[in-house]
């Protein structure tokens, strides 16, 4: 019975862990430079940058008219040009709408957030979902 029990509770994890890793969206990512100051979000205030600098600017399709300020997105990098991609996904929390026009990519990372899933400063494709 205690057998069953676990066996369920462990395919019924698999079954979850599989269903929020497939519900993701693919799109791009490439790495901006500072200053990040001012910011769509919250201006000036140095404040509103989490804590190890795991930060994202996105484009008009995820910007969601300011609405995605504070966000967080599970990222991870899945290829690009010379097999950029580290094996590990990052949260990084949206604080401002992508720096250029057009946007170069679907989301702009911090350099240390871009750093933290690629070895090369190129653009990379990702996979994303909110959390």
């Amino acid at each position: 019975m205690r057998s069953t029990m676990l066996l369920q509770t462990l395919l019924l994890y698999c079954i979850v862990f599989y269903v929020i890793c497939v519900l993701g969206d693919v799109g791009t990512a490439k790495a901006y430079d500072p200053p990040y100051l001012p910011t769509k979000c919250n201006g000036y205030n140095e404040d509103q940058f989490p804590p190890g600098g795991l930060f994202a600017a996105v484009s008009d399709g995820l910007w969601d008219n300011g609405a995605s300020c504070g966000r967080k997105y599970r990222i991870r990098c899945i290829s690009g040009p010379k097999r950029p991609c580290k094996a590990r996904s990052i949260v990084v929390e949206v604080v401002d709408r992508c720096t250029e026009d057009p946007c170069p990519a679907t989301m702009q990372l911090s350099n240390k957030a871009f750093v933290a899933i690629s070895k090369f400063d190129a653009r990379i494709n990702v996979e994303y979902a909110q959390i």
